[in-house]
C-alpha cells in the first residue's frame, strides 16, 4: 500500500513544486519585496490596501505599480500619498525597477545603501520628504540613473564624489537639505549634466571648474551656501541659469547677483604652500576652510601628519598675512561677519524647510518654490533625429517638466479629474504663473510607434494656432510615468454638450445670439484647420463634435484636439470613431472608402448646427423634415421660449441640411460656409434655394 502511495503521490509532489517554480518572478521575489516595501512605507497599512500577498502587481490592481513587456515591476508612482513611514532595503528585489516617485510624502529614516544595486533605475524621486542621513555612495553605481532628486529633505554629510561615475545623469537635485563639506569636483565628469540644484545647503570651499567645462550645464544653483572664491569665468555662459546669491565670500566677474572681485579674491590662496603644508602631488589646501584640515586640526596640535612645526606654519600665515595688507583683512573679516549672520539665519530656517514644504503640498500641492525636473526619459525629441535641429529648437520652446505638470494637478488628484477616455485622462490644473490649464495624459503606448512620426505629430500640434481653436501651451513627455502630457488652456465654460438636452428652467439655457455666435465660431476655426499657410499644412480634423467643442468665459466655442490623430496609434484613432459614428457624426461615404476629407468635417459641422438649434445630443429624421419645411417648434429648443430669429433658425437649418448630404460633393466647402453665413439672413436664403 505505501509503495503504491508513493507510486502516486510522488509525480503529484513534483507537478507542484514543478508549478511552483515556474511561477513568474512577479508572483514570488517581486510580490515579497513589494510586501516588505509596503510595510516600510505604509506601516498602518492606511494606503496601500491594495498590495496583497494573493495579488498580480501587473493586473493594475496594486495601486501605483506598473510592469513592463515581460511582467516586470518597472514603475512604483506614489507621489503625494501621505506616505508616513521608511524606505526599505528590500527595494533592491526589484531589478526592473526604472522609475521610483515618492516625492510629496513625509519618509523618514535614511535611504537604504541596497538602492544602488537597482542597474535599471532611471528616475529616483525622494523629495520634499524628512529623510536623513547621509546620501549614500552607492547611488555613484546607478549606471542608468537620469534624474536624481533628493531636495527638501534632511540629509546630512557630504555629497559622494561617486556621483560622478554617473555617466546618464542629466538633473541632480540636493537643495534645501544640511548638506555640508565641498562640492566635488568629480560632478564636472557629469558629461550629460543639465541641471543642478545645490542651494540652502551649508556647502564651504569653491565652485570647482570642472563644472564650468561642462557644456551640457544650464542651470547651477548654489544659493544660500558658505562658498568662497572666484566663481569660474565659465558659468557666465549661463547667464540666470547661475545662481550664487548668499554666499557672502563668493565673487565673480559678470555676475549680476554676486559682488565684484577684489584683489584679495583673485590672489588664490590656494596655490600658496604654507611652508610646505602639502608636497606637489596632492591638492591645494586652504587653511582657513578645509574641512579635512579641520577634521585632523584640534586647538592645541596638529597631527603628526604634518612634517613642520606649529610654529612654522603661524609664521608663515602671518607673513601672508602683512603682505596682503590689512586693508584686505578689514575687508575680509566685514564679509566674513556678513556672512555669519547670514548663515546663521539660514540654519533656522532651513531645518524646517523640508517639514514646511511637505505641510504645504498637502494644502495646496506641490510648493512653486520647488524647481524640479523630470527628464523625459522616453525622448522622443532626442539627438538621434538627423536633420532636427530647428524642429527640435522649435519644440524645446514648447516644453514642460512633469514636476511642473505635477505641481498643477496636485499630482493628478482625483478632484482636478474633468474626464477620462479609453486612452486618455483631462485634469484642471493651475501653472506657477496663475494660468489656469487643462492637462491631458496620453499614455505612452497610445501613441505613435515611429519616433519622427511622434515628433512630427508634436511640431504640427505646436504650429496651430486660431482664436477659436483650443491653444496648446506645452507637453510633456515621462518614460517613467509613460505618458505624454498635452497642457491646453483651460476653457472655463466647459464642453458644448453641457447645453444640451437641459430640462426646462435649466441655468444653462444658451440665448439665441449666443447659439449664433458659437455656429459662426466653429464654422472659422474649422476654416482655418483647413487652409494651408506657411507653418501648417491643411488638416482634416476627423472627430469634431459638440464634446470636442469647449466655450471660454465669454462663450466663444473653441476646437479641441486638432491634429491630435497625429500623435495617436491607428487604432486609437479607430476606436474614437465608434463613438463618433454612434453620436451620428461619422460621414456615410466613410463606410466604403475608408478615408477622411474635409467634407466628411463639413457633415459632422452639419450636425452640430442641428443639435445646437435644436438643443438636442440625439438627432432624429423627424427633425431633419422639420427643418424642411420650417417648422421651427419641431426643431428649435423649447427652452429658448420662442425667443430666437425665424429668419437666421430657417439659414441655419438649411446649411445644416446642405452640410449632411449624403453625397459628399454636394456639401459646401468650409470657405463657402463662412461667406454664406456674413450674408444677411435673405440673401442667405435666396442662396440656399436656388
Amino acid at each position: 500500500m505505501g509503495i503504491l502511495i508513493s507510486h502516486f503521490l510522488l509525480p503529484l509532489l513534483l507537478l507542484l513544486a514543478f508549478s511552483v517554480l515556474s511561477l513568474p518572478a512577479s508572483g514570488k521575489t517581486e510580490v515579497r519585496a513589494l510586501l516588505e516595501l509596503k510595510a516600510s512605507l505604509d506601516p498602518e497599512n492606511r494606503l496601500l490596501k491594495s498590495w496583497t500577498n494573493n495579488g498580480d502587481p501587473c493586473s493594475g490592481s496594486f495601486e501605483g505599480v506598473a510592469c513592463n513587456e515581460h511582467r516586470k515591476v518597472a514603475n512604483i508612482s506614489l507621489q503625494g500619498k501621505g506616505l508616513t513611514g521608511t524606505l526599505s532595503p528590500a527595494l533592491a528585489g526589484l531589478k526592473c525597477l526604472s522609475g521610483l516617485y515618492l516625492h510629496y510624502n513625509n519618509l523618514s529614516g535614511e535611504i537604504p545603501k541596497e538602492i544602488g544595486s537597482l542597474a535599471e533605475l532611471a528616475d529616483l524621486y525622494l523629495n520634499v520628504n524628512n529623510l536623513s542621513g547621509s546620501i549614500p555612495p552607492e547611488i555613484g553605481e546607478m549606471a542608468s540613473l537620469q534624474v536624481l532628486e533628493l531636495c527638501c529633505n534632511q540629509l546630512t554629510g557630504n555629497i559622494p564624489t561617486r556621483i560622478g561615475s554617473l555617466k546618464s545623469l542629466t538633473v541632480l537635485t540636493l537643495e534645501s537639505n544640511r548638506l555640508t563639506g565641498e562640492i566635488p569636483a568629480s560632478l564636472g565628469n557629469l558629461g550629460m549634466l543639465r541641471r543642478l540644484y545645490l542651494g540652502f545647503n551649508r556647502f564651504s570651499g569653491t565652485i570647482p571648474a570642472s563644472l564650468a567645462a561642462n557644456r551640457q550645464l544650464q542651470v547651477l544653483d548654489v544659493r544660500n551656501n558658505t562658498l568662497s572664491g572666484v566663481v569660474p569665468s565659465g558659468l557666465n555662459r549661463l547667464n540666470e541659469g547661475f545662481q550664487g546669491e548668499n554666499n557672502p565670500n563668493l565673487c565673480g566677474v559678470g555676475f549680476a547677483a554676486l559682488r565684484a572681485c577684489t584683489d584679495f579674491d583673485t590672489l588664490n590662496i590656494n596655490q600658496v604652500e604654507p611652508f610646505g603644508l602639502h608636497s606637489n602631488n596632492s591638492p591645494p589646501i586652504d587653511i582657513s576652510e578645509s574641512p579635512n584640515l579641520r577634521e585632523r586640526c584640534n586647538q592645541t596640535h596638529c597631527s603628526n601628519s604634518s612634517k613642520f612645526p606649529q610654529m612654522a606654519i603661524v609664521v608663515g600665515v602671518v607673513t601672508v598675512s602683512v603682505i596682503l595688507a590689512g586693508a584686505g583683512f578689514l575687508t575680509l573679516f566685514r564679509y566674513r561677519r556678513k556672512k555669519q549672520k547670514i548663515v546663521s539665519t539660514c540654519e533656522s530656517s532651513d531645518e524646517q524647510l523640508s517639514n514646511d514644504l511637505a505641510k504645504e503640498f498637502n494644502r495646496n500641492g506641490a510648493s512653486p518654490l520647488v524647481r524640479l525636473e523630470y527628464l523625459h526619459g522616453w525622448d522622443p525629441l532626442g539627438d538621434g533625429l538627423n536633420g532636427s535641429g530647428f524642429l527640435q529648437e522649435h519644440l524645446n520652446n514648447f516644453r514642460f517638466n512633469l514636476e511642473e505638470v505635477e505641481s498643477a494637478t496636485q499630482c493628478f488628484s482625483e478632484v482636478n479629474l474633468l474626464g477620462r477616455s479609453s486612452f486618455s485622462s483631462v485634469y484642471k490644473g493651475i501653472l506657477r504663473d496663475g494660468l489656469l490649464v487643462a492637462i491631458k495624459s496620453i499614455n505612452v503606448t497610445s501613441c505613435k510607434s515611429e519616433e519622427a512620426e511622434f515628433v512630427n505629430g508634436l511640431n504640427l500640434l505646436t504650429s496651430i494656432r486660431h482664436e477659436n481653436l483650443v491653444r496648446l501651451r506645452g507637453f510633456c513627455c515621462s518614460r517613467g510615468r509613460g505618458e505624454c502630457f498635452l497642457i491646453y488652456d483651460f476653457a472655463p465654460k466647459g464642453k458644448l454638450s453641457k447645453y444640451l438636452d437641459l430640462e426646462d428652467g435649466s441655468d444653462h439655457v444658451l440665448d439665441w445670439s449666443t447659439r449664433v455666435s458659437i455656429i459662426e465660431g466653429i464654422a472659422k476655426g474649422i476654416g482655418y484647420i483647413h487652409s494651408s499657410e506657411a507653418n501648417k499644412p491643411a488638416i482634416v480634423h476627423r472627430n469634431i463634435s459638440v464634446e470636442k467643442v469647449l466655450l471660454d468665459q465669454q462663450f466663444n466655442p473653441l476646437i479641441a484636439d486638432c491634429g491630435l490623430h497625429k500623435l495617436l496609434a491607428d487604432d486609437i484613432v479607430f476606436l474614437a470613431l465608434k463613438t463618433s459614428a454612434a453620436m451620428g457624426y461619422l460621414a456615410p461615404e466613410y463606410v466604403t472608402t475608408g478615408r477622411f476629407t474635409e467634407k466628411s468635417d463639413i457633415f459632422a459641422f452639419g450636425v452640430i448646427i442641428l443639435q445646437v438649434l435644436s438643443g438636442k445630443l440625439m438627432l432624429s429624421n423627424s427633425m431633419r423634415l422639420a427643418v424642411e419645411s420650417c417648422k421651427f417648434e419641431d426643431f428649435i429648443d423649447s427652452n429658448l421660449n420662442k425667443k430666437f430669429s425665424e429668419s437666421e433658425a430657417a439659414k441655419l437649418g438649411k446649411l445644416a441640411l446642405l452640410c449632411t448630404h449624403e453625397n459628399p460633393e454636394n456639401r459646401p466647402t468650409i470657405g463657402a460656409v463662412i461667406e454664406e453665413l456674413t450674408i444677411a439672413a435673405p440673401v442667405m436664403a435666396m442662396f440656399l434655394f436656388s
